[in-house]
């Protein structure tokens, strides 16, 4: 009976210190966008940093490769 002396009055802070965290983020705007990160992370670049994927439009949609990007040398096998 003397534990309970201990865990009501345990009981009733963490109550109240759970209602003060939960207060502060509606406050701070936590709850308003639910739904703009699981689209974002579904429309996010893949593309590695520094591949240049993010430079050319439709990267990836199989548009011919231009001689710009890709050097059009033979290679002799007999050499």
């Amino acid at each position: 009976m003397d534990i309970m002396f201990l865990l009501i009055p345990m009981s009733v802070i963490i109550v109240f210190v759970i209602g003060i965290i939960f207060w502060w983020s509606l406050r701070q705007g936590q709850f308003e966008d639910l739904e703009g990160p699981a689209f974002r992370i579904l429309m996010d670049d893949d593309s590695p940093a520094g591949s240049g994927a993010s430079e050319r439009p439709n990267a990836g949609m199989g548009e011919a490769h231009s001689s710009k990007t890709h050097s059009a040398t033979t290679v002799d096998p007999d050499q």
